[in-house]
């Protein structure tokens, strides 16, 4: 079921609401940050002067979800890619069509600003939103690695 969503950047005052979403976030991925790490993400994304930034979902009025992203340059096109870097919608509001509508806001919003290509990750095992991406674009067969440093 495809609910109307409001979609817009996130502000201050979107703190509570932010931080009640990514806990949730952490949560289902069963992870523990430091409140510091968290302080610090909330600072970057309200930072002008640095790329990442979030978009919030909202139905009826009450946040449901959000997106952060960021535009970097490429060197696989001639302009910029976006980058999702995390994309969450609360428990209660799954199923109703906010994760898309979230996805389709941004491939819009980076258009605007002349990014070239959208792309994210997704855990192997989340399912439901693997779905979802399905419908959206399709895996190009890339394997993420990362390390400590």
């Amino acid at each position: 079921m495809t609910a109307l969503v409001d979609i817009r950047d996130m502000t201050a005052a979107d703190e509570a609401d932010w931080r009640r979403l990514w806990a949730g976030f952490l949560a289902y991925y069963d992870i523990e940050l430091a409140p510091g790490i968290t302080d610090f993400t909330w600072t970057r994304l309200l930072d002008p002067a640095n790329p990442l930034t979030a978009r919030m979902a909202y139905l009826d009025g009450r946040a449901m979800g959000f997106a952060i992203h960021q535009l970097h340059p490429s060197t696989w096109v001639m302009g910029e890619d976006c980058y999702l870097e995390d994309l969450f919608v609360a428990e209660e509001a799954r199923g109703r069509g906010i994760g898309r509508a979230l996805i389709e806001d941004l491939k819009a919003l980076s258009r605007a600003k002349g990014a070239k290509r959208l792309h994210w990750f997704t855990d192997n095992e989340n399912s439901r939103a693997r779905a979802l991406y399905d419908q959206l674009a399709e895996s190009d067969g890339h394997i993420r690695y990362r390390t400590t440093l």
